[in-house]
């Protein structure tokens, strides 16, 4: 989820923001890029725990009707709680759609399934993954899995983020391996739709590929910023 396909890094111009690329410089500096060791223990989101569908995490909720708008450099990602639900390796799971386009193209459209443990962890059950070309048609599934078989779930929001966690957020080997590590917390966060105080700034890792990239989260709201790509709409549902 949420490995937007971008042309280029900049800034979008005219847009203040502390975060972002700017954010990310300083807290390299601070915290070592690419340092992932000591990943936290994932047992919380063993698929033989206890979950609920009814995600309130404080930086990631997900209650039906939410969507989220970000945009960026010609980039759209509207990332929408649908009122579905998905059994993955036994659990019951929201579906969460995200989709993405560059200057009006569809790029990709994924179904994302989450599913929150009872210390309030937001845990990552897999995706679907429908990849689209110039003529819009569907061309790849790639980085498409499911929790089961040899694939686990993943931690993507701890229940109380602490700067230095670090963690699995897909733990499928050679198809979906990202990790996360918490930054920052308590930043003030601007963006088109606003000026957030307490957010958690998280970098977050591909070691298939070591591409990197920064995410801030903000309380109530979830996602609202991605690298570049910046929350211009929010819709709360629920």
């Amino acid at each position: 989820m949420l490995r937007i396909r971008r042309a280029s890094r900049g800034s979008p111009s005219g847009v203040p923001v502390r975060s972002g690329l700017l954010l990310l410089a300083v807290l390299m500096s601070a915290c070592g890029r690419g340092d992932f060791e000591n990943l936290m223990n994932g047992s919380v989101c063993d698929p033989s725990e206890s979950f609920t569908t009814a995600i309130a995490n404080p930086y990631m909720p997900l209650p039906v009707g939410r969507r989220i708008e970000l945009r960026g450099n010609g980039l759209l990602v509207r990332i929408t709680v649908l009122d579905e639900i998905e059994t993955v390796a036994g659990v019951e799971t929201r579906v969460v759609e995200e989709y993405e386009a560059a200057d009006g193209r569809v790029l990709e459209i994924s179904r994302n399934y989450f599913a929150q443990a009872q210390d309030g962890t937001v845990c990552y059950f897999g995706e679907e993954v429908d990849i689209y070309d110039e003529n819009g048609d569907v061309t790849s599934h790639a980085g498409a899995w499911r929790a089961g078989g040899g694939n686990a779930p993943g931690i993507f929001m701890p229940s109380s983020p602490q700067v230095g966690q670090a963690f699995h957020q897909e733990i499928a080997p050679d198809v979906a391996e990202d990790q996360a590590k918490v930054v920052a917390l308590g930043e003030s966060t601007e963006v088109p739709a606003g000026t957030f105080e307490d957010t958690v700034t998280m970098l977050d890792r591909n070691p298939l590929d070591g591409s990197e990239d920064t995410k801030v989260y903000a309380r109530d709201i979830g996602l609202i910023v991605d690298e570049a790509v910046l929350m211009t709409r929010f819709v709360s549902g629920g």
